[in-house]
């Protein structure tokens, strides 16, 4: 059994779990199946010490148990874990009042960064459901960098955009089907790292 793609920390006592410096590095391990010998060989620590730690992440549904096997006249129990650990970032957000939110100014920041952070959670969340059914999650990325010249530009653009996606959007309005989020946000680029001077 390999290990899932990816799993969804929801949840904080089992995301602060999860984040502990030596959980992290057995989670990391345990991309691949391994048993509590194994991984105190490859990480060089206490058998004792794994086992305590396997024993609390498999408790918090972190890690899994991925099959048995007999060495030396003793059965080994392996484990595995998710590839990749997404901690949902409203575990780091104050309670957000749905009302105000509906209020507020569609392009704030605020408003942006609570629509992100609900992208990544569903979308982590989904995709780990789908990889539990062995289901493909289908998605679409476009990414861009769009340069104004003047402020009058970023709101002619933001017209522009919001009406051509709504005349797409009028175009696949199908009466039933499956129901797809489209999320499309503008923000400052990052400026790109320059040449290093030696």
């Amino acid at each position: 059994m390999t290990a899932r793609p990816s799993a969804l920390l929801d949840d904080l006592d089992t995301a602060l779990l999860a984040l502990a410096p030596v959980r992290r590095r057995i989670l990391a391990a345990l991309a691949e199946p391994a048993s509590a010998a194994g991984l105190a060989a490859q990480l060089g620590l206490p058998r004792q010490n794994i086992g305590y730690h396997l024993n609390a992440l498999e408790a918090a549904g972190l890690v899994r148990l991925a099959g048995e096997r007999r060495k030396r006249g003793f059965t080994e129990r392996l484990f595995v874990a998710a590839r990749n650990h997404v901690l949902d970032p409203a575990l780091m957000q104050a309670p957000v009042d749905p009302d105000a939110v509906e209020a507020q100014d569609r392009h704030a920041a605020d408003h942006l960064i609570a629509t992100a952070s609900g992208l990544v959670r569903d979308v982590a969340r989904m995709r780990q459901e789908a990889a539990a059914e062995g289901a493909r999650l289908l998605t679409l990325t476009v990414e861009t960098d769009v340069t104004f010249a003047a402020p009058a530009d970023f709101d002619a653009f933001t017209e522009e955009v919001s009406a051509a996606v709504a005349a797409i959007a009028r175009k696949y309005a199908a009466p039933s089907g499956r129901r797809y989020r489209l999320t499309a946000v503008a923000h400052p680029a990052v400026p790109k790292a320059g040449p290093t001077r030696n």
